[in-house]
């Protein structure tokens, strides 16, 4: 068993605490975590649409709890499903390229999905789906204070700004989703299916590196 040794800091703190409030002092369950982690926990085993009968794994999302980036897709695919991962396979090799490029690791955002779940044959959300998992988005993004939301690809992006645009006419511009600034780009599986979009995700990406970072 692998325990943490604790400080001499936090043990007279916690000393403190035991003057002052006694033995029998109850802690609130997110004292010492992270609030993202907790909040997790709370929503990992949902059933609140049928996806979550159809699932392996509930893809909360992975990175920075203190992001200055989100990046945000559709939904996860056939191995986020399996591994619970976002963005992994060829297209996440990709994402991580995009991000060294401008002097980022994937430590340093966060990326998540609309929906936390895959749908079955990595068929387009329904509107009652999104209408569902959606709130779960809300609240990562309340919780993680991002200055800026990347969405990956033109469901993600018409699903975010409402509207029934095409990736082109979406991207270049900004909009506002949840008090936080938005735009859409390429999904990096796009440019694995066609190189040539490759310079216009990286231009996307040094842009708002530019302007956010």
């Amino acid at each position: 068993m692998i325990t943490k040794k604790i400080d001499n800091k936090t043990i007279r703190y916690l000393n403190y605490l035991k003057d002052v409030f006694g033995n029998k002092l109850m802690l609130k369950k997110n004292l010492f975590t992270n609030k993202l982690e907790v909040y997790k926990r709370e929503i990992e085993n949902c059933k609140k649409c049928q996806l979550g009968n159809t699932r392996n794994k509930f893809v909360f999302g992975d990175g920075n709890a203190n992001a200055d980036i989100m990046f945000v897709g559709e939904a996860p695919g056939a191995t986020e499903d399996e591994t619970g991962i976002t963005f992994v396979g060829r297209a996440g090799k990709l994402l991580d390229k995009l991000l060294m490029e401008i002097d980022l690791h994937r430590d340093d955002v966060f990326i998540a999905n609309v929906l936390k779940c895959r749908p079955p044959k990595n068929r387009d959300p329904l509107p009652n789906e999104i209408a569902t998992c959606e709130q779960y988005l809300h609240k990562q993004i309340s919780l993680i204070k991002p200055k800026v939301i990347v969405a990956l690809g033109r469901i993600a992006g018409k699903t975010l700004i409402k509207k029934e645009l095409s990736l082109g006419k979406m991207r270049g511009n900004a909009y506002n989703y949840q008090n936080v600034d938005l735009y859409v780009t390429y999904h990096p599986a796009a440019i694995l299916r066609n190189p040539n979009w490759k310079e216009s995700i990286s231009s996307d990406f040094e842009m708002i590196a530019n302007k956010y970072l």
